[in-house]
Parts: C-alpha cells; sequence; structure tokens
C-alpha cells in the first residue's frame, strides 16, 4: 500500500514550437532547467496527462531495438538532455543543449516548486524504506513540499496496475518514478489511466540520492561529464549500462 505522508498523452499544450535536435532519431529538446521547469508547470495547469522524459544515452540507445520505448519517448511531452553523452551527441550535431537536465535536478526544482504553489507529489520506486526516507529528507529541504504517497518500486509487472490505481487515488499532479529504465517509462505510459498523474516522470536512481544510500558525485566531476565514471566506481553492477555509452558514441557518429 502507499504510505500516506501527508493529509496516448493528451495534452492542450503545444510543444512544437520549442528549439529541440534528434538524436538517433529520438527529439530531444533544446531548454534550460529553467525552462523545462516552466513547462512542466505549464502541464500541470493544463488538460489531460502527461510525460516527461529524462533521456539518459542508453535509454536513446535502447530505442533504437525497444520499440515500445521509442514509441514512448516520441509521445512524450517533454524530453530532456539527462547525460554527458547526450549533451555531447547535441554538440556534435551543431545543436548544442544550454546544459544538462537529469531527473535529480527536476527532482529538487520541483518539489521547491510545489513548496510554493502546493502542487501535489507521489514518489514510486527504489528499494523499501528508501522513497520514504527520500521524501522525508525533501520536506525537511523544502518545507511546504507537498509529498503525499511513497511507495517503493520492488513489485512485479503483475502488480502494475494495483499499484497505478494506489496511485490514481492520491490525484498527483506530479508522479515520480525511479524503477530504471525502461522499466518506469513503460509504466507511466501502461498505466496512466490508472495512476491519473497530470505530468509524470521516469527519474531513475534519484532517490538512492536523496535517501542518502548513493553519493551524488563531487561538482568538478559532474563539470568534468565524469560522473558515468563515478557512479560505475560506486556501483559496479552498473557496468552493462555504462557499456553502452561508446556504442552511443559510434552510432551517433556514424549517423547523419
Amino acid at each position: 500500500m502507499l504510505a500516506t505522508v501527508k493529509s496516448c498523452f493528451v495534452t492542450q499544450v503545444s510543444v512544437a514550437s520549442l528549439p529541440s535536435t534528434r538524436i538517433l532519431g529520438i527529439l530531444v529538446h533544446r531548454l534550460t532547467m529553467d525552462q523545462f521547469v516552466e513547462q512542466i508547470e505549464t502541464l500541470i495547469q493544463s488538460e489531460g496527462q502527461h510525460m516527461v522524459a529524462t533521456a539518459d544515452s542508453s535509454m536513446i540507445f535502447d530505442a533504437q531495438s525497444d520499440s515500445e520505448l521509442r514509441s514512448i519517448l516520441e509521445a512524450a511531452d517533454l524530453v530532456t538532455p539527462d547525460s554527458s553523452g547526450v549533451i555531447w551527441a547535441g554538440k556534435r550535431r551543431g545543436e548544442p543543449f544550454p546544459e544538462k537536465v537529469s531527473g535529480v535536478d527536476l527532482v529538487a526544482r520541483l518539489c521547491e516548486l510545489s513548496a510554493q504553489k502546493g502542487y501535489k507529489i507521489a514518489i514510486l520506486g527504489a528499494a523499501p524504506g528508501v522513497a520514504e526516507t527520500a521524501a522525508e529528507k525533501l520536506t525537511l529541504q523544502f518545507p511546504g513540499c507537498n509529498i503525499v504517497g511513497t511507495r517503493h518500486g520492488f513489485f512485479p509487472t503483475e502488480s502494475d496496475e494495483v499499484v497505478a490505481e494506489e496511485i490514481g487515488a492520491l490525484k498527483p499532479d506530479i508522479l515520480f518514478v525511479a524503477m530504471g529504465i525502461p522499466r518506469q517509462e513503460k509504466f507511466i505510459a501502461r498505466h496512466k489511466s490508472l495512476h491519473r498523474a497530470k505530468v509524470a516522470i521516469g527519474v531513475g536512481g534519484s532517490f538512492d540520492v536523496y535517501s542518502g544510500k548513493a553519493k551524488r558525485a563531487p561538482v568538478f566531476i559532474q563539470k568534468a561529464k565524469m560522473e558515468w565514471l563515478w557512479r560505475l566506481l560506486q556501483n559496479p553492477s552498473k557496468y552493462k549500462k555504462t557499456m553502452k555509452l561508446p556504442r552511443f558514441m559510434f552510432a551517433v557518429m556514424r549517423s547523419k
């Protein structure tokens, strides 16, 4: 059950005019963090349900062979550049991204927005206890942040509909899902009519960071665009994902 902390996407918002570029055929928006937050708030206030994808190089690479993931990204309202590999690809195409816009940073910015505007946030994902701890720390960091429910992400796909219905009962404005790529994106897209979130975002390992379970790379490593190496050293089991980076770069160099 969801722990109570506090008592095809249809959109009326046109994003066609937003600056963007295609990386291996996947459209990624070229906006600053502030601009993404502004667009997300517009989506919250509009009719229908919406999805924001935080696209790193592994997601874009996997979308080349996973037709469902590719369709989800094509239908997403916003796609952010969430890795140094994607930033590199934009620069190589002559259409540079203003900055990296990661899931972990979006969580903080939208929790801050929730504290200011009262938007309801639901948190789904990570190991048992992690989401709850992350919610507590985020509420301390952003007093007034309106986190209405949490739930761990360790459940079988057979339980997806039940979990989505639990979330839907909360009527969240924002849903953060941290279950890894592509499970989080597929959960959001397959069960949008049940979770009922106005804006749903896959945020990877963000809850591990905010709970204190995982440490984010120091700023100088982030600026050196070596955060992927830091994550690998912190969690060697991610080597398979890390090895997709050179394959992604090779594919970009071969593409027109």
